[in-house]
């Protein structure tokens, strides 16, 4: 144990002394290490896929269910999604150093703020790779250090895309101790790494509830919690049905396996007689298993009953519970009861009900007409993400590179005391 601690503070300090020089470098250096990152992943593409089969093989010997084998594999598309990543993180605005809410007061004093770089993050993360990348791409971008922490399952892929980060960082004149990792990938590992309040300015988690709750009940250092994705989409009775067909398949077959898919359909009484068998059909030809309640049981005979579990349940596979409400107001109570306060949405051509939905609905982000899918750092423009925080402090919903950045006050004097 004291040689993992000893190992662990010799790569948090490296970390740290390496992201002072990172919050100085220039934006036109940290935009090369991203593009010399790119570059690396492009030309060691065929032996990132034959460390990914490593894995993705172990996985599938070990019984891991197809939504963690999905989450895990690194295909040809993947990687270039990769390679996407980075450039569109190096065509953002770089944050560091960015002035605003600037004021003069009567006295004279101009006071503002400014953003400036975290310090150092720690990621904690379990099946996918691909956070390896859009993780270091925003760190770099924002001037941060980070220490990458991945699981098991993935211990091939994470440590080669580490060591091409890293190769990247250092071609372009950069400390390649900004971005480090983690090669112990048991339970100690992450009790040690929690502790490191040194070190480390914020721990953020992205995984299973375990997983999160590990984290948050031994944790000295803040933590930004990257929790589960149990999202509903709401019918409503004003709901354009053929519109609402097609988001509401999308939002659960696209790729189930991820936490901004479906998890429960909510769908109006007076609609649901006509709606819900249509939708049966389609999502039979997509193989998903439907869960409902006793309303929804009359109307599909044949389905399984939804237990109370059902309702608190991420499935991350074609499972999907459905519920039939009989208003506005039930479906709201249900989300806020049941639901990770992740993403949520309603179909409805009513505009006020929309708008009260997205205002009572109490999560990170709320939809109307579209599907839970989009819910992305990528989707939304921030060119990546850190994760999708449930929680309300510092930052809720995906995590781009404002995010990464802390206020700090800036004063402009000419001489001025206080009396």
């Amino acid at each position: 144990m004291h040689e993992l601690k000893d190992k662990l503070i010799e790569l948090a300090g490296g970390v740290k002394k390496a992201s002072r020089e990172l919050a100085k470098a220039e934006t036109a250096k940290k935009n090369l290490a991203l593009q010399d990152i790119a570059a690396e992943i492009l030309a060691n593409r065929e032996a990132l896929k034959a460390a990914n089969l490593k894995d993705v093989e172990a996985g599938k010997a070990k019984g891991l269910s197809d939504a963690f084998i999905d989450r895990l594999t690194l295909t040809d598309k993947r990687i270039e999604g990769l390679i996407a990543v980075l450039n569109d993180v190096t065509g953002l605005k770089d944050p560091v150093g960015e002035i605003f809410n600037m004021n003069t007061l009567p006295n004279g004093l101009k006071v503002g703020q400014m953003r400036v770089p975290i310090g150092v993050m720690a990621i904690i993360f379990e099946s996918r790779p691909n956070v390896c990348i859009e993780v270091a791409a925003l760190t770099i971008k924002s001037g941060n250090g980070v220490i990458l922490r991945g699981g098991s399952d993935a211990f091939h892929s994470n440590m080669l895309l580490t060591a091409l980060i890293r190769s990247g960082l250092k071609k372009a004149g950069l400390p390649e101790n900004c971005v480090g990792i983690v090669d112990n990938t048991n339970r100690e590992s992450v009790l040690e790494l929690v502790k490191l309040k040194d070190y480390i300015d914020v721990i953020i988690p992205r995984g299973g509830l375990q997983l999160i709750r590990l984290v948050e009940e031994h944790s000295v250092i803040p933590v930004i919690r990257h929790d589960m994705g149990i999202c509903h989409t709401y019918v409503d009775e004003f709901a354009d049905t053929t519109m609402a067909t097609e988001i509401c398949h999308n939002a659960k077959v696209q790729r189930p396996g991820v936490c901004n898919a479906m998890e429960t359909l909510l769908v109006h009484s007076h609609i649901a007689a006509s709606f819900l068998p249509a939708m049966k059909a389609l999502y039979d030809k997509s193989g998903v298993e439907l869960r409902g309640c006793k309303k929804t049981l009359q109307l599909l005979p044949g389905i399984a009953t939804a237990t109370e579990q059902d309702w608190q349940t991420e499935y991350l596979g074609l499972v999907l519970s459905v519920k039939v409400v009989d208003s506005l107001d039930e479906a709201i109570d249900h989300i806020n009861l049941y639901g990770s306060h992740h993403s949520d949405a309603i179909v409805t051509d009513s505009y006020e009900r929309g708008m009260r939905f997205i205002s009572e609905v109490d999560s990170a982000a709320c939809f109307i007409n579209a599907s839970t899918r989009f819910s992305d750092g990528n989707e939304f423009g921030l060119g990546a993400e850190m994760g999708i925080s449930n929680q309300k402090l510092h930052v809720r919903g995906p995590m781009g590179l404002k995010d990464l950045m802390a206020p700090k006050y800036i004063i402009f004097g000419n001489g001025q005391v206080r009396t």
